[in-house]
Formats: structure tokens, sequence, C-alpha cells
């Protein structure tokens, strides 16, 4: 079984803006590049995690969305960095309808990118920049990571519930390879190089 690096998509790996579909408008963060370029040195499945409830709410088609995660494909590919997998939930986050349960923070696409892809869950990350990101790891078993870009989820009353609390709390993606080979050394004998 692999490990694995779960991402969240918009506020994580690309700026966010609400709803967006627009290849032009998808801007990775530069921090990003070093940090998934040594994790997948290191033998780290990449693999993304996404809400995308604008298909539901019909702002934008799967087709158009997958145009997207191509542009966000090609950016990480210009960087030399590959993506094992992409699952995005298209349902909505209206309360009225009926629950899936792959719409983060329930773990079900990560419990499907796990089967898919041969990942242990025990060994992998969930990383994202909303409380919901750190609920689905936590819950499908995942380490969690909270990249707080604005300082602003962990000012969340919910932070303190065990179900959302992240193991780690950074501001970027330039501590995350050292805490992540830190970890990995302490629990598997990992040696940092």
């Amino acid at each position: 079984m692999d490990k694995a690096i779960f991402l969240d998509k918009d506020g994580t790996l690309i700026k966010d803006v609400p709803y967006n579909v627009d290849p032009a408008r998808i801007k990775c963060y530069p921090d990003i590049f070093p940090a998934l370029r040594l994790l997948q040195k290191r033998g780290y499945k990449l693999v993304v995690i996404s809400n995308q409830s604008g298909i539901a709410k019909r702002y934008f088609t799967a087709a158009d969305l997958e145009i997207a995660f191509s542009e966000l494909r090609d950016q990480l590919k210009t960087e030399h960095i590959i993506l094992d997998g992409i699952y995005y939930c298209p349902h909505s986050d209206i309360p009225a309808e009926a629950q899936c349960n792959c719409r983060k923070p329930l773990p079900g696409l990560l419990y499907k990118a796990a089967s898919e892809l041969h990942i242990d869950l025990k060994k992998s990350w969930m990383i994202g920049d909303i409380l919901n990101d750190v609920a689905a790891g936590r819950a499908a078993g995942c380490q969690t990571i909270l990249v707080d870009r604005s300082k602003r989820e962990r000012l969340d009353d919910q932070i303190s519930n065990p179900k959302f609390t992240p193991d780690f709390v950074l501001d970027d993606f330039l501590e995350l390879n050292q805490l992540i080979a830190l970890k990995n050394r302490h629990y598997e004998g990992y040696e940092i190089k």
C-alpha cells in the first residue's frame, strides 16, 4: 500500500475564486511547488480532494470543471509535479438536499481514492485550508494539516472540537516538507535527506 498527500484545491493549491472554472483564473500559490516536488520524490502520491457544488447549483458543468483541472495539471506538470488523482464531489452544500457521503467534511472521497489508488490512509495526510478538510482527513484516519494562509480558520470555535482539530496548523507550504519529514522519521525511521 502506498502513502499519499490528499490536497484540497481552492484556497490550498490555488487562489480561491468562488465557483471558478475559467483556466485563465487558475493561479497556483508559488510555495506549493517545492513542497509537492519533494513530497513526490519521497514517495507520496498526490491526490486532489475537492468539493464542487457549483455543478449541482448549475454554475458550471462537469466538462467545464475538467478543463479547469486540466489547467491545474498543466501548471503542476510545468513544475515537474504529477497528480496521481483528482476526486471531487459534485453535490450541493444546501442542507435541505439529501447528504451524500463524498462531500467534505465526510471522508467518502478519501476512501474512494484509497481503494482505487491502493493507499494506506494511516500513512497519509490530508492538507486543506478549512476545517471541513481537516474533518474529512481525520474521519478517514489520516494525519491532518490546516494551511491557514489568512489565519481565519484557526479562530473558528470548531477547531477545539476533536472532529475538526488539525494535527498541525501552518501559515503556508514552506514548513510542510520539514514537518512531514520529521513525523516520518519519528514514526517510520525515515531519514531526512
